[in-house]
């Protein structure tokens, strides 16, 4: 189970929050402000922090700076009433890895919170090997028993996030938040040329495949030996 760290200072919408993470399967601890929250990172293991921008004694951009003192890939999803875009680069410049404008659709918030937890997943990971099959997040490279396959970043992306979560079905809407974004203009159906051009470039491949299910998404499938 993920463990959650939720930073806000307002009492009623941190309890709808947490209460709504519960629901979907997190451990979530509460802090209400910036220097409570640095001294539950400090006795506990959290797996990402969300936190508000405007709190007392130490504000959201100030948490994010010092976590990123010593966590360089703990994920950090900032809540703030501003929605500027001076705030917005202020929130990722001081480490923030995603940015949700209040009021918070819940929805949108867990859809959110899963997508930051798997690319730190995939981030901390940093090499995959599937049999013959290696790919090399830091190079974003692809090789097959040896020989190098290029693929252009969405491409790698793509296959590095289906294969290391192997038999896990993505619908395109999950897939198209976890590398195009959420602000994304794309149209839902690049997430099928790019489906179609990996499945050109390992067609022969032994180690997986990529299987639509119809009506929902795409999975990669290991092959038996």
């Amino acid at each position: 189970m993920f463990s959650i760290l939720l930073v806000e200072d307002d009492e009623i919408l941190s309890t709808i929050i947490r209460d709504k993470l519960r629901l979907e399967g997190f451990n979530v601890s509460v802090a209400n402000n910036g220097k409570n929250a640095l001294a539950a990172l400090e006795s506990s293991h959290f797996d990402l922090v969300i936190t508000d921008v405007m709190m007392p004694q130490m504000d959201g951009f100030e948490l994010s700076r010092q976590i990123r003192k010593y966590e360089k890939n703990k994920p950090i999803l900032m809540i703030t009433a501003k929605s500027e875009i001076e705030d917005m680069q202020t929130g990722f410049g001081s480490g923030a890895d995603d940015y949700m404008s209040k009021p918070i659709n819940l929805k949108e918030l867990v859809l959110r919170v899963n997508a930051l937890l798997r690319r730190a997943k995939i981030a901390n990971e940093k090499e995959l090997v599937m049999g013959g099959t290696k790919l090399d997040f830091n190079a974003l490279s692809v090789s097959e028993n040896g020989v190098k396959i290029e693929l252009a970043p969405k491409e790698f992306y793509l296959l590095f996030l289906l294969l290391s979560n192997e038999g896990k079905i993505f619908t395109r809407f999950e897939i198209m938040q976890e590398i195009w974004g959420f602000e994304s203009d794309s149209d839902e159906r690049v997430v099928d040329t790019h489906i179609k051009k990996l499945r050109a470039k390992f067609e022969k491949n032994s180690d997986f495949e990529i299987a639509t299910v119809r009506g929902l998404g795409y999975k990669a499938v290991k092959k038996e030996a």
